[in-house]
């Protein structure tokens, strides 16, 4: 047996490259999410784009 082993799982850390890459692809993905959510927020919380303009639009029928 090797002196000083430590038994268990000891991986190695990531380059600066990977560190680097993982961060702005990270960055990327919440940009867009947080632009999409921009984007549609009205029809994530609930507000349809068909339920502002209301029912009447010169029709006198009623459902």
């Amino acid at each position: 047996m090797a002196a000083g082993y430590q038994p268990g799982f000891h991986p190695h850390l990531p380059g600066a490259k990977y560190t680097f890459l993982s961060k702005a692809i990270g960055a990327t993905m919440w940009f867009f999410i947080f632009y999409r959510f921009r984007q549609d927020s009205g029809k994530l919380l609930g507000k349809h784009p068909w339920e502002g303009h209301g029912h009447g639009h010169g029709h006198e029928q009623h459902h």
